[in-house]
């Protein structure tokens, strides 16, 4: 055989749309993912006061108003030119004195701490992580020897691939996007309810499965329902906690037209 069939499968979980995460302030929130990062916010969608949307290639941040959450991990992410990267950072920077904003180049890539915490590893397009903007990984601490027990979660409740390496679970959740489980320090910091979406294209066999396991958190309306708890399949321990927003492709928001989606767009 020529070619690696299965390297291509993608699996049940179709597409990683969002990451939401708390934000105090809106406006230093803009400085740092839009100004900041070249991200864009969405013009039709939350563009109120009480919440934004800002526009990562074909995925979003969502910041809603409240305590300032943090993402257990790093948040991966593409954009098109790392220079203009950190030309954009070093701008910001006086705006975002005063908070946990920093940044610094690593090997081939830029590390940067967002105003109150979080933290993303900043890939050039090209270099093997898809682009030319967008989210291809986020990338969270668990225990020790969890990671098989992970992978065979998503394996079984969720449909999805994954594969374990090294102490690493690797979980495919649409073409070139990945949920990485990393055993290591940090695992057992406080989960304060960010959550992230996801589309699948087998909706009740997955909602099935978490609902006899008492996983289900929440049922917001027939497209879409909740769990938190990741729990190997023949246990009742939970592996890591991260809220998931599950979408059938029924969503009314599932590959809606996109606008606004790179900075480059912007005018001079």
């Amino acid at each position: 055989m020529r070619f690696d069939p299965p390297s291509q499968d993608v699996g049940n979980i179709v597409f990683f749309e969002h990451v939401n995460l708390t934000v105090p302030d809106q406006e230093v929130a803009t400085d740092f993912y839009v100004d900041g990062l070249g991200f864009t916010r969405d013009p039709y969608l939350m563009v109120g006061t009480r919440n934004m949307w800002v526009n990562c290639g074909r995925q979003q941040f969502h910041l809603p108003r409240g305590e300032p959450q943090r993402f257990r991990g790093v948040m991966g992410l593409v954009v098109p030119d790392l220079d203009a990267l950190e030309a954009r950072l070093r701008k910001v920077t006086d705006r975002l004195d005063g908070t946990r904003f920093s940044w610094r180049q690593s090997r081939g890539h830029v590390e940067v701490t967002c105003p109150w915490g979080n933290r993303f590893r900043v890939h050039a397009a090209g270099g093997g992580h898809g682009g030319p903007l967008g989210i291809p990984y986020l990338e969270m601490p668990i225990a020790k020897g969890a990671a098989p027990g992970v992978a065979r979660f998503y394996r079984t409740v969720m449909g999805a691939p994954a594969t374990v390496e090294n102490g690493t679970a690797r979980v495919n959740v649409g073409p070139g996007h990945s949920l990485v489980f990393r055993e290591g320090e940090g695992h057992d910091a406080e989960y304060d309810g960010h959550h992230l979406a996801i589309y699948v294209a087998d909706f009740s066999g997955p909602y099935r499965a978490l609902a006899e396991r008492g996983l289900v958190t929440r049922e917001d309306n027939p497209h879409q329902y909740r769990f938190v708890d990741i729990v190997a399949p023949r246990g009742k321990r939970a592996l890591f906690s991260i809220e998931h927003e599950v979408r059938s492709l029924h969503h009314p928001l599932y590959q809606r037209p996109l606008v606004n989606r790179t900075g480059e767009e912007r005018l001079p």
